[in-house]
């Protein structure tokens, strides 16, 4: 079944009533639901696919060639030709869809097709230009994981200055469209379901595997904790196929954040290299992939670009790096059978992390809660300050800042929540600087059981429960 992306879909339905060609660029993480985007919305139409090998050892630009040249014959039902060349190749596609119509292209994983070759863009872009574009219904989809090589081959360009009509980058689904997975079973707790998604995130890919009917325990054992499991081969295969020979220091980075968030200065000087032009852009490049994300603080209304954190924001990857790549050996020999999850080391500590990633990916349905109006949005991303001769450190899990207010929202995963929190979060205010101009509004984002005195004390201004975002 096909869930979520109404709004993406409705961009394509809209873009396809056009009265001239047009290209589309799509991007996103792996496993984000890409290729089932496309082509659930090619199902009616006339549609050709197109893919690149993944890498491998040894793969070249003939081979691709040659793969291309396969589906070339499985679109077309011609024979089978090895094309000597990129421009051979997408002339032939050209002539072919010339006089088709309304018509469809996909080239998923366009990185992996034009790994070999250098001027595959620019041949893509000539043949567009002179070819392609003559059938007026033609629409052409470009998509990849490696978001970064689009950015820089396609997007940042100049060869395609003005030639993209439309850019779409997918991210996990929102909250709403994750519960559709449990639907129709009644009476799961919201509880069951956060276990569920601290591990898998929005991501689609991972969504599917899970069976409703089984608890979150049970799905989770089979998912990560049993030889064989899908999520137990899956990191290694991620970093493999989009870095390659380079997929370990990818890694390393990513291990780096996997307990704190972190300034760049930081990453750097814990993997102990230099903050070169290199090492910037291997984290530009994660950053690109959906692994992790950028956190700029506001302040007086102005974003200060040196005052930033990286955070790791895939739940997978934290959870795989945690739990089960230590343990990888005694999984696969069958020893996490009977494995509890809440028995784990460290595991509230590690679900608040997850729960927080959680509620940062779905900031549209907190602002809906508030009733905050888009346009008096100045910013919306986690705070920190650190500590100096006037100020002391302070860490908040998320600072929204409007026109008029300030809402301090702190989230929280643990099965009994005490009033301690109003403590913490009062120290928090005490520590911020906040014009005079300015109300602060404290707000709770939970899931588990409240303790009676925090309804009672009316401290918070908003208390919104993670059953509330589903």
């Amino acid at each position: 079944m096909f869930i979520g992306r109404e709004d993406e879909l409705k961009q394509l339905e809209e873009f396809s009533k056009r009265q001239v060609a047009g290209i589309i660029v799509c991007s996103g993480r792996r496993r984000i639901g890409k290729s089932t985007l496309i082509e659930h919305f090619g199902q009616k139409k006339q549609f050709f696919e197109f893919y690149g090998l993944a890498p491998r050892d040894n793969i070249s630009n003939q081979d691709q060639l040659r793969h291309f040249g396969q589906q070339m014959a499985n679109n077309f039902h011609i024979p089978a030709v090895t094309y000597d060349n990129w421009y051979d190749a997408l002339t032939m596609l050209a002539s072919l869809t010339r006089q088709s119509g309304p018509t469809l292209i996909f080239f998923d994983e366009i990185s992996w097709m034009a790994s070999k070759d250098k001027d595959f863009p620019a041949i893509l872009k000539g043949i567009w230009d002179t070819q392609f574009k003559k059938n007026m219904q033609l629409i052409l989809i470009l998509c990849g994981s490696v978001s970064s090589w689009i950015q820089e081959n396609i997007l940042e360009d100049t060869g395609f200055m003005g030639r993209i009509s439309l850019t779409l980058h997918l991210k996990e689904l929102p909250l709403p469209s994750a519960n559709q997975f449990w639907q129709g079973i009644e009476n799961i707790s919201s509880y069951e379901k956060c276990k569920v998604l601290g591990v898998t995130g929005g991501v689609p890919r991972y969504l599917e595997e899970i069976n409703p009917h089984q608890t979150a325990e049970q799905n989770i054992k089979r998912l990560c904790f049993t030889a064989g499991g899908v999520l137990l081969e899956e990191f290694n295969k991620i970093f493999s196929d989009l870095f390659g020979k380079q997929a370990d220091d990818y890694k390393e980075i990513v291990r780096c954040l996997l307990n704190k968030h972190l300034e760049i200065e930081g990453i750097a000087q814990q993997l102990k290299v230099t903050q070169s032009g290199y090492f910037n852009k291997k984290i530009k490049v994660l950053e690109a992939c959906g692994f992790i994300k950028r956190d700029y603080i506001w302040q007086n209304g102005k974003r200060k670009n040196k005052l930033s954190k990286y955070r790791l924001s895939d739940n997978y990857l934290r959870f795989y790096l945690k739990y089960i790549e230590p343990k990888k050996p005694l999984i696969e020999a069958g020893l996490f059978h009977d494995l509890h999850l809440e028995e784990l080391d460290d595991w509230y500590s590690l679900m608040g992390l997850q729960f927080e990633n959680l509620i940062l990916s779905n900031l549209r349905q907190i602002q809906q809660h508030l009733d905050i109006s888009p346009s008096s949005i100045v910013s919306a991303a986690p705070y920190f300050q650190n500590k100096t001769q006037r100020q002391e450190a302070c860490q908040i899990d998320l600072l929204i800042d409007t026109k008029f207010t300030l809402y301090v929202c702190e989230t929280k995963f643990q099965k009994k929540i005490s009033s301690d929190i109003i403590n913490e979060v009062l120290t928090k205010i005490k520590r911020l600087k906040v014009s005079k101009t300015l109300s602060v509004r404290p707000v709770l984002i939970y899931e588990g059981e409240l303790s009676e005195r925090i309804a009672r004390e009316n401290f918070f201004s908003h208390i919104i429960r993670f059953n509330d975002l589903l």
